[in-house]
C-alpha cells in the first residue's frame, strides 16, 4: 500500500475514533445527568444517534477491509478457483450496478434534506445524512476496483480478500 493510501487510512481511522469517543462522551453525560442529577439531556440523544450513523457508514466505507465485513460463503467455499473468480465477478458487477442506479435518487433526496434540521440541535439533515451518500460512492469505487482486478490479474483471488458487503 502506498504513503499515500496508509495516510488516508490512517486519517480515517482517526475520524473513526472521534466519533466513537464523541458518542460515548455523550453516552455517558446522558446517563450522569440522568441518574445522578435528575435532569435528562435531550441533545445527548441525538449526539449518540448521529454519530452512531456517521460511525456505521463512515467505517464501512473508509475503516473496514473486506476481511472485516460479515460474509455469507457457504458455496463459495465448496466451488473451485474459477468459479469463486466468476462468483466474485458477478456479485462485484451487481453491487456496482445496484448502487450506481440508486445514486442518482440517493443524493436527490439527501440534497431534499437541506429544508429539514434535526429536533434538538437544528443541524440540516442533508448533512447528517451525506455520510450515506459518501458510503455509496466508495462501495461502488472500491468494487470497480475489485472487479478490474479480478478481469486484469492471472492469480485467483483469496477467499480471505473476496468482497462482500
Amino acid at each position: 500500500m502506498s504513503a499515500t493510501l496508509r495516510w488516508l487510512r490512517a486519517r480515517a481511522d482517526n475520524v473513526a475514533v472521534a466519533l466513537l469517543a464523541a458518542m460515548f462522551i455523550a453516552f455517558m453525560l446522558q446517563i450522569f445527568a440522568r441518574y445522578v442529577i435528575n435532569y435528562p439531556i435531550g441533545w445527548t440523544l441525538e449526539v449518540c444517534l448521529t454519530t452512531w450513523l456517521w460511525l456505521v457508514f463512515w467505517s464501512s466505507a473508509f475503516v473496514l477491509t473486506e476481511r472485516d465485513h460479515v460474509t455469507f460463503d457457504l458455496l463459495y467455499l465448496i466451488v473451485g478457483k474459477r468459479m469463486q473468480r466468476i462468483f466474485a465477478l458477478v456479485s462485484a458487477v451487481a453491487i456496482v450496478a445496484g448502487f450506481a442506479a440508486a445514486l442518482p435518487a440517493t443524493i436527490d433526496y439527501i440534497t431534499f434534506y437541506k429544508i429539514k434540521k434535526s429536533a434538538t440541535l437544528h443541524i440540516r439533515l442533508d448533512i447528517v445524512f451525506s455520510v450515506y451518500g459518501m458510503f455509496a460512492v466508495a462501495v461502488i469505487v472500491r468494487y470497480a476496483w475489485h472487479i478490474w482486478r479480478l478481469l486484469h490479474s492471472d492469480r485467483p483471488e483469496p477467499h480471505d480478500e473476496a468482497p462482500t458487503v
